[in-house]
């Protein structure tokens, strides 16, 4: 079992940064590929990006290509997302997300779900 805490959501405004953060516990991260998903009322959650247990491949949305930027630190068993240049477009709730198997992108693919973090970013 793992248990994923996101932090670091808030209200900013548009073109300011914010970096996400999602700590585990239960088992060490490493043995988990991990995304990062959001979702706002009414959508469903939709895929922002991924990386890869080693933290050697990574991949995005093309909504957030070039202004996010997802890392991982094994030894501290925490995954980042940085956000840049945010966009009122990006207002959602985040959640992190740990798979063993299966596509990144696919959110049923994941099995442990943190709680999610609110994201607002006003124009």
């Amino acid at each position: 079992q793992v248990q994923l805490v996101e932090s670091g959501g808030g209200l900013v405004q548009a073109g300011d940064s914010l970096r996400l953060s999602c700590v585990a516990s239960g088992r060490t991260l490493s043995n988990y590929a991990m995304g990062w998903f959001r979702q706002t009322p009414g959508r469903e959650r939709e895929f922002v990006a991924a990386i890869t247990w080693s933290g050697g491949s990574t991949y995005y949305v093309d909504s957030v290509k070039d202004r996010f930027i997802i890392s991982r630190n094994n030894a501290e068993n925490i995954v980042y997302l940085q956000m840049n240049s945010l966009k009122p477009e990006d207002t959602a709730v985040y959640y992190c997300a740990a798979r063993i198997t299966g596509r990144y992108y696919a959110s049923n693919d994941y099995r442990y779900w943190g709680q999610g973090t609110q994201v607002t970013v006003s124009s």
